[in-house]
């Protein structure tokens, strides 16, 4: 079993090293998300830079790059502890992805991929709070910082037992967004429809 964890722990990384946002914006012809916009390769800042339809392909190929190796995990039927260690390494590819120089995203579509195995009930309490923060707020980085911190709750009511992997992976996320958090606390944050502004996400 240690084997097999280690295994999927480097197929997750791997996986997650694949850059949809690059590969998309080639595809399209569109600049470097690495390098224009906010610099972020995520679905975010492609929607920025090239529109609706190449945002929507990166966000899907981001949130299977994480659902692929967990559910493949998990139908293993390894523990949750370890489900949540192979979830966090499909985030760190996205992150530091091997393949394109270790300059990666944020991490947050990977991330909720890694949980909808644990159920579409908790996939849709994610997805509707991201939504209505979005609407509400304008800054999709806020939406992410609160998302992935209601997350353990929503876990904790759904399927308690995977609370703590998930408090794991919220923590990630969280402090991956850290430089977000400050721009947002002297309002300088970007807001998903800004195409102006040219800071980082």
């Amino acid at each position: 079993m240690t084997l097999l964890i280690g295994f999927m722990m480097l197929a997750a990384y791997l996986c997650g090293s694949i850059s949809s946002a690059v590969l998309v914006s080639k595809l399209f012809r569109l600049p470097d998300p690495r390098l224009h916009g906010s610099c972020n390769p995520g679905a975010t800042n492609v929607l920025r830079l090239g529109g609706k339809l190449p945002a929507v392909l990166v966000l899907v190929f981001d949130v299977l790059k994480g659902t692929v190796p967990v559910w493949g995990s998990y139908f293993l039927q390894i523990e949750p502890l370890y489900l949540g260690l192979i979830a966090i390494c499909a985030c760190l590819g996205h992150i530091f992805p091997l393949f394109f120089g270790f300059k990666g995203g944020k991490a947050v579509a990977t991330a909720f991929g890694t949980m909808m195995p644990i159920g579409l009930d908790l996939a849709g309490l994610l997805i509707v709070s991201w939504i209505l923060l979005v609407a509400l707020t304008g800054y999709s980085s806020l939406a992410a910082i609160v998302t992935v911190s209601l997350a353990p709750l929503f876990t904790w009511f759904i399927k308690p037992l995977y609370t703590l992997p998930v408090l794991m992976l919220s923590i990630l996320i969280i402090l991956r967004h850290r430089e977000n958090v400050v721009r947002l606390w002297r309002g300088k944050e970007s807001k998903v429809w800004d195409k102006s502004k040219r800071i980082r996400e």
